[in-house]
């Protein structure tokens, strides 16, 4: 079985609405199946047949992740990735059923997404210092983020050529390969061209120029660090970390927490739930729905301390 696992992996590889990420995130838990699925009926991995996937094992295989305490939106995705395999198999005319899905997937939890307020996102946007070349950089990155609602990931892989500075628009390579363009705003557009100037000194003065392929570590990046190399997804989270811890004592406020903030106070605003899930790059609506939890909870909130009747209970 090892080796169809191998073969549907390299299915995945080429399927180009496939994210990068999910490939590695797929090979990890099949192969945890496949390792429990051994066990459960006493045969090596490699010996495994299709058939023998049935609906008994699958549904053990999730008993055992819930005793091991994992959590529902984990749960679920190890069983996404399953049902993606077995059909594959069944494509492949290497089953007769599909008994994955008759497996139940269990529910996600939908926690409140962390999310700074509008007067905690002011400070944190003047947090940074702007008499420094790396302070006017991160004071872009920072009013980058909760202009735009960019991933992490996207405002890193970000190059010069994504960002059309006098129209105030950035193409964002979103997930499963998908563009999107995102409009910021003005205060966006000054803290850019005041780090571009920093950016240019910086580059030349290590002598870089600007080449290579879009997106990649050897293009022309946006954002880099005092070396004038890309800055990395990991140097990002530290600097954001080190801002908030200035400005806020929430926990959890990561750069993808500055995202919640941005499709929070638009939806605070009045934007259209369709809008901003075309603003994140977001496929399903149910993802964006998730901040609709955020506002009924704090209008629950201005409620109870409002209302004169609301207070006795």
């Amino acid at each position: 079985m090892t080796d169809r696992l191998s073969e549907y992996l390299d299915f995945l590889r080429l399927n180009r609405n496939t994210s990068a990420h999910t490939v590695p995130a797929y090979g990890s838990d099949l192969s945890q199946f496949l390792g429990f699925a051994a066990g459960s009926l006493g045969k090596d991995a490699t010996r495994l047949r299709p058939a023998d996937l049935e609906l008994s094992v699958i549904r053990g295989f999730m008993a055992e992740l819930y005793r091991r305490r994992q959590s529902r939106a984990s749960v679920a995705r190890k069983l996404s990735a399953l049902r993606s395999f077995v059909r594959y198999l069944r494509r492949e005319g290497l089953i007769d059923s599909d008994p994955a899905s008759l497996a139940v997937s269990p529910r996600r939890e939908q926690p409140v997404p962390a999310h700074l307020s509008v007067d905690e996102m002011s400070r944190l946007l003047e947090a940074p210092d702007a008499a420094s070349p790396l302070g006017r950089r991160d004071r872009a990155i920072l009013e980058l983020f909760y202009a735009s609602g960019l991933r992490l990931a996207e405002l890193v892989g970000l190059g010069i050529e994504d960002v059309n500075l006098a129209g105030r628009i950035v193409r964002a390579p979103g997930k499963g390969r998908k563009e999107r363009l995102v409009p910021f705003n003005t205060s966006t557009q000054k803290a850019l061209r005041a780090w571009y100037v920093d950016r240019a000194r910086l580059r030349a003065v290590r002598g870089i120029q600007g080449a290579g392929t879009r997106h990649g570590v050897d293009g022309d990046p946006v954002f880099v660090n005092a070396r004038g190399a890309r800055l990395t997804g990991r140097s990002v989270q530290r600097l954001v970390a080190r801002y908030v811890s200035g400005c806020s004592t929430r926990f959890g406020i990561s750069p993808h927490a500055l995202r919640h903030s941005f499709a929070t106070h638009l939806l605070q605003r009045g934007a259209d739930l369709r809008a901003i899930q075309e603003l994140l790059g977001h496929v399903q609506l149910s993802t964006t729905q998730r901040y609709t939890h955020v506002n009924a909870a704090q209008l629950l909130e201005v409620y109870r301390k409002a209302h004169p009747r609301a207070r006795r209970h």
